[in-house]
């Protein structure tokens, strides 16, 4: 694999990058570093108003701190809508994609009246606007006819290097959103579409995103695009055994940096394993 591996690190602006993120990008920079490839920083900003310029600029000043400097200049999410527009279009005009105007309350009550299968994400779509084709002005999304697609597809496989082939099952997630009403395109959609468009030919990422893999196996075959390589990584827990995440307040990289902490030795603490600051690694 050597000079051929493309890895990335792929963060939303939404919030403060914290020591979880850093860990995620050190296993995207060290693969790629360990084979002589390229490693991409692609900021993930069409997450609506939630996406804010100051978070932008921290992810940047973040990753130079800890001297994980990619390959090239970032690369950002919302220079791509045409791309993403594309593959809706094709998705539609093969008639995969349905408009659903339901909100999470028309979901909710229509949960109460009909039981549906759970995965990974929950309750499945209870198929309102599938059954009953949406016509209304209001604002709608586009969701996968999971059940059409899985049917086009057939059999999919797809290959971790921790956890070995996996069989694909998106039929455990229902009908997805792939076009929201509050952004461009769901995080399925654009993060396949943006990984084929760079060339990653390995997707480094926690292990919290594994399910998610099947769904974006299921793109890549009726999108047809390429298969990449997959490597979930073990998650860093907090001193509960939870994940850290933005969500919990987890102590920012930027905190860090501003106190005047040593970026590259945080990293090199991390690549041995001897960082005990009430955070521990998981492979579960």
């Amino acid at each position: 694999m050597r000079g051929t591996v493309v890895t990335r690190f792929a963060p939303s602006p939404n919030g403060q990058l914290h020591l979880g993120h850093a860990f995620s990008a050190l296993c995207a920079h060290d693969f790629a570093r360990t084979f002589g490839g390229a490693f991409h920083l692609r900021i993930e900003d069409i997450d609506g108003t939630r996406s804010r310029p100051e978070y932008i600029e921290a992810i940047v000043s973040d990753m130079d701190w800890l001297g994980l400097a990619p390959n090239e200049e970032a690369q950002f999410q919302s220079q791509n809508i045409a791309r993403y527009e594309a593959a809706r279009d094709l998705l539609t005009s093969a008639g995969l994609l349905y408009r659903c105007g339901c909100t999470r309350s028309d979901i909710a009550e229509a949960l109460k009246h009909k039981p549906v299968p759970h995965g990974p994400d929950g309750p499945h779509y209870p198929g309102t606007c599938r059954t009953h084709p949406f016509e209304g002005s209001a604002p709608f999304s586009w969701r996968l006819d999971m059940a059409k697609a899985c049917a086009l597809a057939g059999s999919l496989t797809w290959t971790d290097l921790a956890a070995g082939q996996q069989y694909a099952d998106p039929m455990a997630f229902g009908d997805v959103v792939l076009w929201r009403k509050d952004a461009p395109a769901s995080y399925h959609l654009a993060a396949t579409l943006d990984d084929a468009a760079s060339g990653i030919t390995h997707v480094v990422r926690g292990k919290d995103l594994f399910a998610y893999t099947a769904v974006h196996r299921l793109l890549q075959h009726l999108l047809d695009l390429p298969e990449p390589v997959y490597w979930h990584h073990p998650l860093l827990l907090d001193s509960n055994g939870e994940k850290l995440a933005k969500s919990k307040s987890s102590p920012a990289l930027s905190v860090r940096r501003w106190a005047g902490e040593n970026g590259p030795e945080l990293i090199d603490n991390l690549r041995q394993g001897t960082l005990m600051l009430g955070i521990s690694l998981s492979d579960a």
